[in-house]
């Protein structure tokens, strides 16, 4: 059997929950390493305030360090309405994540939709995808 043809193994529910978590802590925490390390180097990222898709972890880390270094820190992020979905290989997690930022002294908060796309690397869950978006304005 090829590579390609090789059944993966599925991540089990808590095991992607657990790896969501791990991120968003680590995230939380500023822990630069500890965040990086849930995904892959070959990951790719969406945030709705950049003006391009960010093609791998490398490009990431360097916006990320061109924010850190200007001041910019995490005070708090809060992860609910989470929802699992696995797959043989890996897993997709959603949740609405409330996060306040500090730069400067100058404190914002914001609510953001968040999607991870998870993919089982050995015996890990690496994240190869993260998109943020804003949520949708309330019907009226």
């Amino acid at each position: 059997m090829t590579e390609l043809n090789r059944p993966s193994r599925s991540p089990s529910e808590a095991e992607t929950l657990q790896a969501a978590a791990n991120i968003v802590e680590a995230f939380s925490r500023n822990d630069t390493a500890g965040y990086f390390a849930g995904f892959a180097h070959n990951a790719s990222f969406v945030f709705h305030p950049e003006p391009r898709r960010l093609n791998s972890r490398s490009e990431y880390e360097e916006l990320w360090e061109s924010w850190t270094s200007a001041g910019w820190r995490v005070v708090e992020c809060l992860s609910s309405d989470q929802l699992a979905q696995v797959f043989p290989g890996g897993a997709v997690f959603s949740h609405t994540v409330q996060t306040t930022t500090e730069t400067d002294g100058n404190r914002e908060s914001y609510t953001e939709r968040e999607t991870i796309v998870f993919r089982v690397a050995g015996d890990q869950l690496l994240a190869i995808h993260e998109h943020l978006s804003l949520p949708s304005a309330p019907a009226i």
